[in-house]
């Protein structure tokens, strides 16, 4: 029996954006590269058509054996020569040793890794939207309800509900534009064994331009080794995690029992005291905003490589990067979660 899952992931979890991330998934994306190399290779003549038919047709029909290619990944590092051993065994004797023809692990890792990150940036990007959408209809409901700012944890000068919205907005609006770019960027990875794309022969740039067309990926020179595409996305993921938590610690502060410049529609009960009403949902906001910055330069290390690569490296970019899009993912729903119903007040008003 399956351990059960830690506590926590029901309090900041997200089981859509992990599984991108699971093992059924990340099979599925490399075998997609291994019959998208196949056939742009079988439509340069690189390798037999016929071959590269059959090596498509059995990427597209293989159920990998996850605990096998685990052990693999045990024994090797990567997936990649268990996986292509189970896919030659598929492809029958004549297809088998045109399988993977060219292609490095690191290939098939990095591109399989940006067929998901695509889906889970436009999905982060659409969760985005939605919240963007509450507060414009709290902004339309109640824009001219005044407030109090606050600078350095001080009353500061009289503004409205509108100019603090605008505050949590903007960076939203920006976040978004920095997700669709990247969506639409994410570059291919095919460079072969030391990163010089040589193994492919004269056809090479056709061939990674083809590859990049099917996989619907940006057609890039290798960056086996310039691990900036990886920390783009990371970095958009923290940047995202840290404008949510600015909402989650004010929107704390504001619910304080003496300021009561906000009313939430719920609240979390405490154990020993009946009254309280914890704002569950900006403290678990402000927490994955932690989380991401510390994340992120943790993330930061794998820029440094030593020479063509460094399996250090690349290992912590699979322990780490997953953590940072569940959490930019849990805190889109949480914010969604916590702005929905919320009410102002004015200072020393009501919200009723």
């Amino acid at each position: 029996m399956a351990a059960e899952r830690p506590l926590v992931e029901s309090l900041a979890g997200d089981a859509e954006i992990a599984a991108h991330f699971s093992a059924a998934a990340e099979l599925s994306a490399m075998l997609h590269f291994e019959a998208a190399l196949a056939l742009a290779q079988g439509a340069l003549g690189i390798v037999p058509a016929g071959a590269a038919g059959t090596i498509a047709e059995a990427a597209a029909g293989l159920s990998a054996d996850i605990a096998a290619i685990g052990l693999g990944m045990a024994r090797d590092g990567v997936p990649i020569p268990a996986l292509v051993a189970e896919l030659r065994a598929a492809c029958g004797q004549d297809a088998a040793a045109f399988v993977h023809r060219g292609a490095t692990s690191q290939d098939v890792v990095d591109s399989g890794l940006m067929l998901r990150l695509k889906r889970v940036l436009s999905l982060i990007d659409g969760r985005v939207a939605a919240l963007l959408d509450i507060l414009r209809a709290i902004e339309a409901d109640q824009a001219g309800t005044p407030l109090m700012a606050q600078t350095r944890m001080q009353a500061a000068l009289p503004f409205t509900v509108a100019d603090k919205l605008t505050t949590w907005r903007l960076p939203l609006e920006s976040h978004r534009v920095r997700f669709r770019a990247l969506a639409t960027g994410l570059p291919i990875q095919l460079g072969g064994p030391i990163g010089d794309g040589a193994s492919f022969g004269r056809d090479y740039p056709a061939l990674r331009a083809d590859l990049a067309r099917r996989l619907d990926l940006r057609d890039a020179p290798p960056w086996h080794s310039d691990r900036t595409p990886i920390l783009d996305v990371a970095h958009a993921l923290a940047l995202l995690t840290g404008s949510l938590a600015k909402v989650g610690q004010d929107v704390a502060l504001m619910a304080q029992t003496r300021v009561h410049a906000v009313e939430l529609a719920g609240g979390g009960g405490s154990s020993a005291m009946a009254h309280k009403r914890n704002p569950i949902g900006a403290e678990v906001l402000v927490s994955l905003g932690r989380l991401n910055a510390g994340l992120l330069g943790t993330l930061s290390q794998s820029m440094i490589h030593e020479n063509e690569r460094s399996g250090a490296a690349w290992t912590l970019e699979w322990l780490v990067l997953p953590q940072m899009a569940e959490a930019a993912g849990s805190a889109c729903q949480l914010a969604t979660a916590l702005l929905s119903g919320a009410r102002f007040a004015p200072p020393g008003g009501s919200s009723q």
